[in-house]
């Protein structure tokens, strides 16, 4: 065990879906030609004045309703002042005395290492709007190892960032914090959430502290992560980065690094600003924004179900295992889909809700990853599924042969019922010919029926199956084993 307790802290940017940009009618839309999607707004020009994006303000509300934070109803813009070459005004509009957000937490499920998982309360200091910046692009990502770009294109797209409190203390922990809160922000449908487009990014920040000691310790931030595992790496290597330092006697500095994924190390970017190095000024050019009931409530009724809320739901009302609900749950898309092939289905056993989530759960999202692909591109629609799985229950094909016909229906899109009539798969039911049947197999597995008769359970399966093979998988396998037991008593 380590002789330094872990402290992490997390900055999350997440660009919000608008049509347009923050401040200006320049689309949303940093993928285009570069320098395409710009106007005087959003490069700064002199003269040029802002105007409030409602639609951005509105998916903010969303998502400080759901981490539970202080809204604030009055709250103000202010200019964070920076020189950088992707930042065109030298300044960027963002929100620190009066933030939209304040306080609030994420509930984060931490894995214990045995299957179960224990939930953990992350709190946030605070959630904010502002702008995005440009994007600078070096090297040989352009075809110049000797040149640099910047694109302008991303400068001005609203920005959420969502600022934890350090209540993290493991590398797990931090995982499961980013999962979750991507979770959320996608059930929303405020943002999503392509890191590898850079619209989620995370910035963590972390210190060690010998355990016991109350005082933090130096904090520093590492950025350019592109990817959840770039994050996991990083703090990795920060941590044996400053485990090393502290062990040597050395003092840790509080600094900006850099992920360097080819030598697997943190490096120095610069020193770490302080609040007063950017000198925050109340933006000018922009009112304070004033958010009324009428203005709350309207985005209150907008909010869906919450993953953590359906979760218990599907457990608690729906009789489903902590897994299938984890599963089910996991995405938006994957919840709507279940719900709507659920809908009007019943069974008389009360078996409705298990059988629907074995087919989405087993046999959909099976294959659905296997393609690497998404449940909103799947062929098969919630109500094909809802069919072929009340095809199963009235006995008109059998479980093994469902199978079978799910796989055409993935491939085609096509509905159950026409398979079943086209390729003539209705499920054998007819006595005198399964009788017929069974005494074939009986017949050619003499060894199999005397161990059966001398009390080996295990070879009433082999002639199961071997009716089963007789008539391709369409006998009705209750009857099957009805009609062997029946001829084999005798």
């Amino acid at each position: 065990m380590s002789k330094y307790e872990i402290v992490i802290g997390m900055e999350v940017h997440a660009e919000l879906l608008t049509q347009s940009k923050q401040f200006c009618a320049c689309p949303n839309e940093a993928v285009a030609p570069p320098n395409t999607n710009v106007c005087p707004v959003c490069l700064g020009f002199p003269g040029s004045l802002p105007v409030l994006n409602a639609k951005s303000v509105d998916l903010s509300l969303r998502t400080v309703l759901a981490f539970d934070s202080k809204i604030n109803t009055r709250c103000i813009f202010e200019r964070k002042n920076y020189f950088y070459p992707d930042l065109p005004k030298a300044y960027q509009v963002s929100q620190r005395l009066l933030p939209l957000g304040e306080g609030g937490f994420i509930d984060i499920d931490v894995p214990n290492g045995d299957g179960t998982s224990t939930v953990k309360r992350v709190g946030l200091h605070d959630v904010h709007m502002e702008e995005d910046t440009g994007k600078s692009q070096h090297g040989e990502s352009i075809g110049d190892p000797d040149s640099s770009l910047i694109d302008f294109n991303r400068s001005g797209i609203p920005l959420l960032e969502i600022v934890s409190l350090p209540d993290m203390r493991s590398v797990e922990e931090a995982e499961a914090y980013m999962t979750a809160l991507r979770q959320l922000l996608l059930y929303l449908e405020v943002s999503d959430c392509k890191m590898e487009l850079g619209r989620l990014r995370f910035e963590a920040s972390l210190s060690l502290r010998p355990w016991g000691q109350e005082e933090y310790g130096t904090r520093v931030e590492v950025k350019n992560l592109n990817s959840m595992k770039a994050v996991r790496d990083s703090l990795r290597a920060e941590i044996e980065r400053q485990t090393r330092i502290l062990d040597s006697g050395g003092v840790v500095v509080q600094q900006t690094m850099l992920w360097d994924e080819a030598s697997g190390t943190t490096q120095p970017m610069r020193s770490k600003e302080q609040a007063h190095d950017y000198r925050y000024f109340p933006e000018p050019d922009l009112v304070p924004l004033d958010i009324d009931s009428a203005w709350l409530e309207r985005v209150r009724a907008s909010m869906p179900e919450l993953p953590r809320a359906k979760n218990q739901r599907f457990i608690e009302q729906l009789g489903l295992s902590s897994y299938e609900a984890g599963v089910l749950t996991s995405s938006r898309e994957i919840a709507e889909y279940y719900e709507a092939a659920l809908e009007g289905y019943t069974k008389s056993d009360g078996g409705a809700a298990k059988a629907i989530s074995n087919w989405v759960c087993n046999e959909l999202l099976g294959r659905v990853n296997a393609q690497n692909s998404s449940i909103a591109e799947a062929k098969v629609l919630p109500a094909q599924l809802r069919e072929l799985v009340q095809l199963i229950d009235a006995g008109t094909i059998s479980g093994k042969i469902a199978k079978e016909i799910f796989d055409e229906m993935f491939t085609s899109g096509r509905d159950a019922k026409s398979i079943v009539e086209e390729r003539g798969l209705t499920q054998m039911s007819d006595t005198t010919e399964l009788e017929a049947i069974c005494e074939k197999v009986i017949a050619a597995n003499p060894k199999a029926v005397e161990d059966y008769r001398g009390g080996k359970e295990k070879s009433f399966g082999a002639l199961v199956g071997g009716v089963m093979k007789e008539t391709k998988g369409r006998a009705n396998p209750a009857l099957v084993n009805e009609l062997l037991k029946k001829a084999l008593t005798q």
